[in-house]
């Protein structure tokens, strides 16, 4: 019979027929049935839903327009058969009139209780006791698997009837107008409210606070960054109201500001009783290259990378994690600035108190290469106690020109404890003193006078450096290399890699060097050289080097001698390069014969003296012209040049 009602009153009305008395025309508007309209509604619900549910407020202000208790219009109704209905066409009319005074009154604007009678696809059906029955779109429900026909709450009636006959519903904004003044009573007082985080959405979560949505900006979490919301979620957190907009229902709200004035509280506290050597516990708020920041509970302190540990640290996280729970030492509190400074490793005992009786000198001890410095390298004996091996104690044989070249970091070896300075923290080690010294026996093996093969390992200044056994290397001076010539650089003589006949000439264990020589492994030759080369032998000679004080000639291959300035042509020579030049022939006499210091000194002038005037003329037309000087040499050559002057320097006195 409801049903039959209900289609009654929803069978749209005919137009009135002429006859009928005043000749008024039917205004009634019929409607489908509740479900018949689904679709509409649920297209007027997207509507609203795009709009985002927001009305203007003048809009709310305006009249409500009041619905009637029943609309009932004269409806012609012709049965086909009366018997068939039961009732005859004045009864069916009664009972729907009575029906229609049993609806209740309602104002658009107010909150009323509705019951599920149906649940679509896209909106649920609630009866709120009118004539039809309202439509909410099923988004506007969080956990829809939850609903089922006959749940009862509260909905906001928006709007009596909609394009397809249905009145029009909200649930979530009937919960937001119930709880209205609370969170506005909230919002004005600041208040701290109670919410549980009920979901993630882009840029932060939402909240329900009161049973109604708020939304929680990432950036109003906490007071750091939070990696991971989802963690939250089903959390009952404390909030604040930052922002309230009734018209479109959006209410934001903070952790942070929260969190903040604790922390302002606690910091409060901690200053006002902080003291120097205070031990305290703290949270390792943030690590960087130079320490670690620790929370003590409202303000932070500097861990830094030197008190962290009593041994080596390359970088804070070797010792703490983010988010770890340490013990802490204040070393330092400027209150202030609000500056802390904590220690870590001071609470930790102190390795070299017992240094000394757990190393003494002598003593071989094992350890780990920790660093590899330019000057040696630095090993780890036990946490916090480090030892140093200079380059120098690393070989007893070999030139390390790196340490790099004998240890790696990370390497477990053996070292001798050479000496001890608690104070400054500092253990000498020595590498090479845990293997036999091979200068001990050196001596007896070389004995000087013993004549060996080398190899020419590496080439100075002064002299060539040779490789007697692996490790062993000698000095043969440029003054031991030739009898005759005077060598300005090794490498007139000798080359890299050449393998070479020396002399021992000496062993000096203490210093650790041997002097070696290549022309004590041939005869001498200036005792022939001082019968060749009597004064008063007239010979010619090559110019092969220019000096200040003189000129040095090749007299024959391998020997040399030299023509002091004062000894040249013209009179007023002041700069032998100005008339010779190296290659130059040069007419010459022996004035001198020195085989003890083996030195051939010769005369120009002495040659001239006995020449003819054709002699004469041809040497002035060929030297007797100054000629431009030659281009200065490098600064290296000059400083080879000027030891080798330095040698023939006792010639002047001639």
């Amino acid at each position: 019979m409801l049903e039959e009602m209900n289609a009654l009153r929803n069978v749209e009305t005919p137009r009135a027929s002429s006859a009928t008395s005043g000749g008024e025309k039917s205004d009634s508007r019929g409607g489908r049935s509740s479900f018949g309209g689904r679709g509409g509604a649920f297209r007027d619900g997207e509507r609203r839903e795009r709009r985002g549910y927001h009305e203007d407020e003048e809009e709310e202000k305006r009249p409500k327009r009041r619905t009637p208790a029943a609309l009932v219009r004269p409806v012609n109704f012709d049965f086909d058969d009366p018997d068939d209905q039961g009732l005859s066409r004045n009864d069916f009319l009664t009972l729907v009139t009575e029906y229609d005074e049993t609806l209740k009154d309602f104002d658009e604007g107010e909150i009323v209780h509705g019951t599920i009678v149906g649940i679509g696809e896209n909106e649920v059906l609630v009866d709120i006791g009118f004539k039809s029955e309202g439509a909410i779109p099923i988004a506007e429900f969080v956990d829809v698997d939850a609903l089922k026909v006959g749940d009862e709450f509260d909905v906001y009636l928006e709007k009596m009837e909609n394009q397809d006959g249905l009145i029009v519903l909200s649930k979530t904004r009937a919960d937001f107008l119930k709880v209205w003044d609370r969170i506005k009573l909230a919002y004005d007082n600041q208040e701290t409210v109670f919410g549980q985080v009920d979901r993630r959405i882009k840029g932060g979560l939402v909240a329900k606070l009161y049973g109604v949505d708020a939304f929680l900006p990432g950036s109003q979490v906490a007071l750091r960054q939070v990696p991971n919301l989802d963690a939250l979620i089903g959390e009952k957190l404390e909030f604040r109201i930052i922002k309230l907009n009734k018209r479109r229902r959006n209410i934001v709200v903070s952790r942070r500001v929260v969190l903040e004035e604790e922390r302002a509280k606690q910091k409060s506290k901690i200053i006002s009783e902080l003291e120097k050597n205070q031990i305290r516990k703290g949270i390792v708020k943030n690590i960087t290259d130079f320490g670690a920041f620790v929370d003590l509970g409202g303000i932070d302190g500097l861990l830094h990378l030197t008190d962290l540990s009593w041994g080596r640290v390359q970088h804070p996280s070797e010792v703490v994690q983010i988010g770890q729970e340490l013990e802490v030492k204040v070393l330092d509190f400027d209150r202030e600035r609000e500056r802390i400074s904590l220690g870590l490793k001071q609470l930790q005992p102190y390795p070299w108190k017992e240094v000394e009786a757990k190393y003494p000198i002598g003593t071989k001890v094992k350890g780990k290469v920790v660093s590899i410095t330019d000057y040696g390298a630095f090993i780890e004996l036990e946490r916090g106690v480090e030892g140093l091996i200079h380059i120098s104690e690393m070989s007893w044989t070999k030139h390390v020109r790196h340490p790099s070249k004998i240890l790696n970091v990370g390497d477990p070896i053996d070292a001798l404890v050479l000496k001890i300075d608690p104070e400054n923290e500092k253990i000498s080690l020595g590498l090479k003193q845990t293997e036999p010294d091979p200068w001990e026996t050196l001596v007896e093996k070389y004995p000087p006078e013993t004549v060996l093969e080398g190899k020419v390992r590496n080439l100075t200044n002064f002299g060539a450096f040779v490789e007697i056994e692996e490790g062993i290397d000698g000095l043969v001076h440029i003054s031991d290399m030739s009898w005759t010539k005077r060598v300005r650089h090794p490498s007139e003589v000798v080359k890299k890699g050449d393998i070479v006949t020396v002399k021992v000439l000496e062993v000096n264990r203490e210093n650790r060097r041997i002097s070696l020589g290549v022309k004590q492994t041939m005869d001498d030759p200036w005792d022939d050289l001082a019968q060749e080369y009597l004064v008063g032998t007239v010979l010619e000679g090559v110019v092969e080097r220019l000096l200040d004080r003189g000129i040095v000639v090749e007299l024959r291959q391998g020997v040399e001698g030299f023509v002091p300035v004062s000894h040249l042509l013209p009179d007023d020579i002041k700069k032998p390069a100005e008339y010779f030049g190296v290659g130059d022939r040069v007419p010459l006499k022996v004035i001198k014969m020195d085989p003890a210091n083996r030195r051939i000194v010769l005369s120009v002038r002495a040659y001239m003296d006995d020449a003819t005037a054709e002699d004469l003329s041809a040497f002035n037309s060929k030297f007797g012209t100054k000629r431009p000087l030659p281009p200065e040499p490098d600064p290296e050559t000059k400083r080879a040049r000027r030891e080798v002057d330095d040698l023939d320097a006792d010639l002047e006195e001639v």
